[in-house]
């Protein structure tokens, strides 16, 4: 896997580089956002992202990002408080590790990530179409109104969960299990209404509502 390591403490890139490396991981490092941005291409699979770079943020960069790109997207950052992780996943990170970071919970969160992105390459390949929703998950591309929407991997999975059970509840807890890895620190009902949130932001358009929310039990998907 190629990763693009957008961290400006150069002792900790190196160590994280040394470790991802050991696991057969090829690392770029890029020390601020302009370097990230010359780095990136079609070829990087993730990105482990600072937040405070010395010519701006990361959370700029990934919105940057997420206009073309459905890469994986980590960041990693001191600002672990609640409103900072939820923003970043709300502008579509997909996971959030705090700093000081743990080298082997690190590799976890990668390896869980890459997963979830194999079982989307691997569903089936047919055109699938509800109301003025289109997928081709060959393509991993999403439609709207016959224009092309960006998913992240997670909102991507999360969409296919929920045409899977078309027209029946399906309960959090199951969604959840189905999205992430059960030992993971941000599975909880929040961070599932984060993901949730953002794909409704996406996907509905002025009257066409397809998820509707079941109080008490969960959620379902509606022509």
């Amino acid at each position: 896997m190629n990763i693009l390591l957008v961290e400006d403490d150069a002792p900790l890139a190196m160590g994280i580089e040394y470790a991802l490396k050991k696991q057969d991981f090829a690392v770029s490092i890029a020390k601020n956002i302009k370097d990230a941005h010359r780095m990136f291409n079609e070829d990087i699979q993730l990105i482990l992202l600072d937040v405070t770079l010395p010519d701006g943020n990361g959370y700029d960069f990934c919105k940057q990002i997420r206009q073309t790109s459905n890469v994986p997207i980590i960041f990693m950052t001191a600002l672990d408080d609640e409103p900072n992780v939820v923003f970043g996943l709300d502008i579509g990170g997909d996971d959030y590790i705090s700093k000081p970071v743990r080298t082997s919970e690190l590799i976890s969160r990668i390896n869980a990530i890459m997963r979830r992105q194999k079982q989307v390459e691997g569903v089936d390949t047919g055109k699938i179409t509800s109301g003025n929703v289109v997928v081709e998950p060959l393509k991993c591309k999403v439609y709207v109104n016959s224009e092309e929407v960006f998913l992240t991997a997670v909102e991507y999975k999360l969409l296919l969960v929920l045409l899977e059970n078309k027209g029946n509840v399906i309960s959090r807890n199951t969604i959840i299990e189905k999205l992430w890895d059960i030992d993971s620190n941000f599975v909880d009902y929040n961070t599932l209404n984060v993901y949730m949130k953002r794909l409704r932001e996406k996907i509905e358009a002025g009257d066409e509502k397809h998820i509707e929310t079941v109080r008490g039990f969960g959620y379902m998907w509606k022509e």
